[in-house]
C-alpha cells in the first residue's frame, strides 16, 4: 500500500520484479515507464526517485543476473572436482535459470535491450564473455583433446546455450531450453555424462 512505511530498497526491488514480470509476457511490447509505473501502482515520478533512468532499471536486472549466474558458476567449480561434471552442471544451470526466469532470458539475449542504451548490450556481451571464459577454464582441465580445443569448444558451448535461450524466448517461452545436454556433451567432449 502507498501509505505504509517501506524498508529501504523494497520499492526498488518491487520495480525490478515488475519489470522482469513484464518482460516474460509471451508477446512482448516495448516497455514504457508509464506502463511500468501503472503496473507497480505508482507515478512515473516515483519510479525516478528509485532509478535515474529506465536504463538504470535494466542495469539492476543485469546486475541481478550477473551476481546470480557467476555466483552459481563459482559454487559449481568449487564443489565439483570433475571438469566434465562442472561443464555439464554449468550448462544445466544456465538453461534452468532461463526456464525459471523467462523475463531475464529476454535480457540475456538482448531482446529487451534493443531500443535501450547501448551500454546495456555491451554489459550483457561482457557477461557472455565471462561465462565463456569459465567454460574454457573447465575445458583446459578436461583432457588433452579438450584442453587443446578449449577456446573453440567453449565458444561452441556458449553458442548452444545462447541458441537455446533464443529458441525459448522466440517460442513465447513454450520450448524449454534444457534437455539433451548430457548427450550433447558426451559427443562434443568425448566423455561420459556424470
Amino acid at each position: 500500500m502507498e501509505g505504509e512505511a517501506r524498508k529501504p530498497g523494497e520499492r526498488r526491488l518491487q520495480i525490478l520484479q515488475t519489470l522482469a514480470a513484464m518482460l516474460q509476457e509471451p508477446k512482448p511490447e516495448k516497455i514504457t515507464t508509464a506502463a511500468l509505473a501503472a503496473r507497480v501502482g505508482v507515478s512515473e515520478a516515483a519510479l525516478y526517485r528509485h532509478f535515474a533512468s529506465k536504463a538504470q532499471m535494466y542495469e539492476g536486472l543485469i546486475e541481478f543476473i550477473e551476481q546470480t549466474l557467476l555466483g552459481l558458476i563459482a559454487r559449481i567449480t568449487a564443489d565439483m572436482p570433475s571438469p566434465a561434471a562442472q561443464i555439464e552442471a554449468i550448462l544445466g544451470m544456465l538453461l534452468n535459470f532461463a526456464e525459471k526466469n523467462p523475463g531475464m532470458t529476454r535480457v540475456l539475449i538482448g531482446d529487451a535491450l534493443v531500443h535501450e542504451n547501448e551500454r546495456l548490450q555491451k554489459r550483457i556481451n561482457q557477461l557472455h564473455d565471462r561465462i565463456e571464459a569459465q567454460l574454457r577454464q573447465c575445458l583446459r582441465f578436461c583432457g588433452d583433446r579438450q584442453s587443446e580445443l578449449s577456446a573453440p569448444l567453449a565458444n561452441l558451448l556458449q553458442c548452444v546455450v545462447v541458441g537455446r535461450w533464443h529458441q525459448f524466448a522466440k517460442s513465447g517461452f513454450t520450448r524449454a531450453p534444457g534437455g539433451d545436454i548430457p548427450l550433447l556433451l558426451s559427443r562434443l567432449l568425448d566423455v561420459h555424462p556424470a
